[in-house]
């Protein structure tokens, strides 16, 4: 599976590369090429993967694979604005508005959004129109103000809440922070081969949740060098998370579980969803 995510994040890189080279190199081109660099690509590799599940070929499924790529990234640089998270550092490298300013961290953001868009919709993506259509139409949902919009919004207005947030209202929030772009991700492949969604939205929903539990126990066992971005920020704030409710050993054991719900889920597809399975495994076994 690492062998096959690597060679995937590779081609991800190469493409994205020769996108932005049409940008030119003003300050706004460069800054989206430094924010689209690096990272596990696991989004994008769910894309390439289910695509592979369902015989869509490699190179149209490239496209939406830096789509996700793409609109990931620009959640990134806005997240970490001091509007919003205010982080100085992200994959080990200073963040776009501290390399930059924050006026081109917005617009970058912006313009990496808009790419996404581009790029999904692209006709060397998916064959037909109205597969292009739906995947952007499912993407806006997964993204905007009933999606990851949404879940930072949640975010931000617990840092100030009178009481912490209750483990469902966690698990709510994290649904759309972190999940709703991994749910895409992992059906953007069944979209393209008109395949039954259901399997791996059940599959990508518990790999979500177990991802931002992963995120959490990093956040308070996690080394700050190794990880490339501030760590502990979440205890500092006193905000609840998974940790904070359920214990390090009981919020390992409940990202487990899931796991094993994303893997039974796939019971469908027989050995073809081995690597799949392999990667809701690591994911909880990630230290970065």
């Amino acid at each position: 599976m690492k062998t096959g995510l690597s060679q995937d994040a590779a081609r991800i890189q190469a493409h994205l590369d020769q996108v932005l080279h049409a940008f030119g190199t003003g300050p706004v081109a460069q800054a989206m090429g430094y924010a689209t660099r690096g990272g596990k690509r696991i989004r994008g590799f769910m894309v390439m993967e289910t695509a592979r599940l369902h015989d869509v070929d490699g190179a149209r499924a490239l496209w939406p694979a830096c789509g996700i790529e793409a609109l990931h990234a620009y959640s990134l640089v806005h997240d970490d604005l001091p509007a919003m998270d205010d982080d100085d550092l992200r994959r080990g490298q200073p963040t776009v508005h501290v390399k930059w300013d924050e006026a081109t961290a917005v617009l970058v953001g912006d313009a990496l959004h808009s790419l996404a868009f581009e790029l999904v919709t692209h006709p060397e993506g998916a064959e037909a129109a109205e597969i292009r259509a739906d995947l952007a139409l499912s993407l806006a949902r997964a993204a905007g103000g009933q999606g990851m919009v949404l879940g930072q919004a949640l975010d931000i207005a617990a840092e100030t809440a009178p009481i912490p947030l209750s483990l469902e209202e966690i698990t709510t929030l994290q649904a759309g922070k972190t999940g709703a772009l991994i749910t895409w991700a992992a059906t953007a492949g069944v979209r393209m081969g008109a395949g039954d969604l259901e399997p791996l939205t059940r599959y990508s929903k518990a790999l979500g949740l177990a991802f931002q539990i992963q995120d959490d126990v990093i956040d308070v066992t996690g080394d700050a060098a190794k990880v490339g971005k501030a760590v502990g920020k979440d205890a500092a704030a006193g905000k609840a998370t998974f940790v904070s409710l359920l214990g390090l050993d009981g919020a390992r054991a409940e990202a487990r579980s899931l796991v094993d719900a994303a893997c039974d889920a796939l019971s469908c597809y027989g050995d073809k969803a081995d690597t799949l399975q392999q990667l809701a495994r690591f994911v909880i076994s990630r230290q970065t």
